[in-house]
């Protein structure tokens, strides 16, 4: 018997309208556009939405959320949370859409679906104003938390054994 692939997402979330707080969606499509993700690896755009991606987000073995997130660190500091130190980092609401992962990943608990492991990757804005460029501090950062979502989600992919 063959075992199961892995199922792991890595979800951007965002609003790329306000500078820096697309920093997760703007990690997600240079990663697509790179395919620098393993095979079999579903990179989502989820932008500012929330309950739409109940369905893409059930029962997987890692969920990668990447965004921007406050953090005691200096502006384009990397932040990695998991487990339940998420909820908290969402609760500085530097966006609405952080509110709404916060329900989505209480609902698919709620359902019996949720994510075997759900860590955030994320980096600390420099500026978040109207605006669809990330400051020059964050867009420095981006090639490190690509790497970071990379490494991630390949230490997942060897610990499954695939």
């Amino acid at each position: 018997m063959t075992a199961r692939a892995p199922r792991v997402v890595v979800l951007g979330v965002g609003n790329v309208l306000m500078t820096d707080e697309g920093a997760g969606v703007r990690c997600v499509e240079r990663l697509e556009a790179t395919c620098a993700l393993p095979a079999g690896v579903v990179a989502i755009d989820g932008g500012t939405s929330t309950h739409e991606l109940l369905g893409d987000l059930e029962d997987l073995d890692l969920l990668v959320i990447v965004d921007a997130v406050a953090g005691d660190g200096p502006p384009g500091s990397l932040v990695r949370l998991e487990g339940d130190r998420i909820p908290q980092a969402f609760s500085n609401k530097l966006s609405p859409h952080q509110h709404g992962i916060n329900d989505l990943l209480a609902t698919l608990r709620l359902v019996g679906r949720a994510p075997r492991r759900v860590v955030l990757l994320g980096v600390v804005p420099a500026k978040l104003q109207l605006g669809m460029d990330l400051s020059p501090t964050v867009e420095a950062a981006l090639p490190a938390l690509e790497a970071s979502v990379i490494r991630e989600v390949r230490n997942e992919l060897h610990r499954a054994g695939g």
